[in-house]
């Protein structure tokens, strides 16, 4: 079995590849404090171990619209949501009484 060697200090792109997220947006939610990590100089750091911290520790609901944020210029969403909720036989908003 292959295993994929993480080192401890991840570099933006490590970071990113490791979230499977754009490193704009790493960037940008370590800049507003939202991610754990140091800028130095002109370069990020990240703590692999401050990362798996900060996933255990996020509402998912909060991770899981982040995420989607890096998704918002897809243009295939509007279609894939419409289809899901047809799939659940549930309406997209709820309605209320």
């Amino acid at each position: 079995m292959n295993q994929i060697f993480t080192p401890d200090v991840l570099t933006l792109e490590e970071t990113a590849a490791y979230l499977r997220l754009p490193p704009d947006l790493i960037a940008k939610q370590a800049a507003q404090g939202h991610i754990p990590g140091r800028r130095i100089e002109d370069t990020w750091r990240f703590l692999r171990a401050a990362i798996d911290d900060w996933l255990r520790s996020q509402d998912s609901r909060v991770v899981l619209l982040q995420q989607a944020g890096a998704l918002a210029d897809d243009e295939t969403l509007p279609q894939l949501r419409k289809d899901a909720y047809q799939a659940r036989q549930r309406p997209e908003t709820e309605e209320r009484e």
